[in-house]
């Protein structure tokens, strides 16, 4: 029987909103693992809206489900309409949209705020045994909600390669145990069905990217 997997986007583009080559990577390996597959999002205003040629903000405003639907095809739900019972997994693609739309995290860091409704999901997925995979920032939701937790968003020491180590201290400082681990790769937290992986933590090709978040998927299937 086919897994049925819900994905919560935040947007479209690195800078503001989802990774898209994370989300893409993500729908391929769920198609081809014969997942059946719903998005969803926030129906909010973004953080801010991003100039991705400068890197800078500018004064428009963009709304979160609108802009995930340009990723979704069209076809994304209202985050508040998620029902947990209807899905046997939930995956949560990275970029700066896990950061800035679904938390605080990119003014706060490690005393974010997690947006409530999210929060609640996020629990009741856990709650109910099901799995929950993410990858490059989107960890950082696990490691606010779920003290204690195994996770990795790739190494913890700030190189060329890893230009956001940084972020394994401070999910250290928040309790939970961080894992090094290759962009190739993906930790599995079994006592918490909490599976990560780096992806564009990494300075990496995007094959290697794809390839990890592969096999993230293939374990968050696995537990479900």
């Amino acid at each position: 029987m086919a897994k049925r997997v819900a994905v919560i986007l935040s947007g479209c583009g690195v800078y503001d909103g989802t990774e898209i080559h994370e989300a893409s990577a993500v729908l391929v390996h769920l198609s081809r693992a014969g997942a059946k597959v719903q998005m969803f999002a926030p129906n909010a205003d973004q953080m801010h809206v991003v100039n991705h040629c400068e890197g800078k903000p500018t004064e428009e405003k963009r709304n979160i489900l609108q802009e995930s639907a340009r990723i979704a095809r069209g076809d994304v739900t209202d985050l508040a309409n998620l029902d947990v019972s209807a899905f046997d997994a939930l995956i949560i693609p990275g970029g700066f949209g896990v950061a800035k739309n679904l938390s605080d995290w990119a003014v706060k860091n490690k005393d974010c705020t997690i947006q409530p409704h999210l929060e609640k999901l996020i629990k009741a997925f856990h709650k109910a045994g099901k799995p929950l995979g993410m990858c490059c920032i989107s960890p950082i939701l696990a490691a606010k909600i779920l003290p204690g937790c195994e996770l990795t968003v790739g190494q913890d020491k700030e190189c060329e390669k890893w230009p956001y180590a940084q972020t394994a201290g401070a999910v250290k400082e928040m309790g939970c145990k961080h894992v090094n681990t290759g962009v190739e790769k993906a930790h599995v937290d079994v006592k918490n069905k909490l599976v990560t992986t780096s992806a564009f933590m990494c300075n990496a090709p995007f094959h290697s990217v794809f390839d990890g978040i592969g096999v993230m998927v293939k374990e968050t299937l696995k537990l479900a």
